[in-house]
């Protein structure tokens, strides 16, 4: 028995994130987080949107911003939605 350890060839890895989320809770801007981490503030809405997977090393930076764990903002799932439909 083959398992499947992760994207065949050709499937988009999805990586679901909550930094919208952990920056509406906090107030703060695209432009500030992106000041933080040193990247465009383009950077930080594809990666809102899905549109581009962080490296590692601004994953784990974007967890430490924010003092939660990695899994709190990244996941290879969709996050449950909260309160309602």
């Amino acid at each position: 028995m083959i398992r499947k350890t992760g994207p065949a060839p050709g499937d988009k890895e999805n990586v679901h994130n909550r930094i919208a989320v952990l920056r509406a809770e906090r107030g703060i801007s695209r432009r500030d987080l992106a000041a933080a981490l040193g990247v465009h503030y383009q950077t930080v809405g594809y990666l809102e949107r899905g549109e581009y997977s962080p490296s590692l090393y601004l994953a784990l930076r974007i967890a430490e911003y924010f003092e939660v764990p990695v899994e709190v903002v990244f996941s290879l799932k969709p996050f449950p939605r909260i309160g309602g439909t």
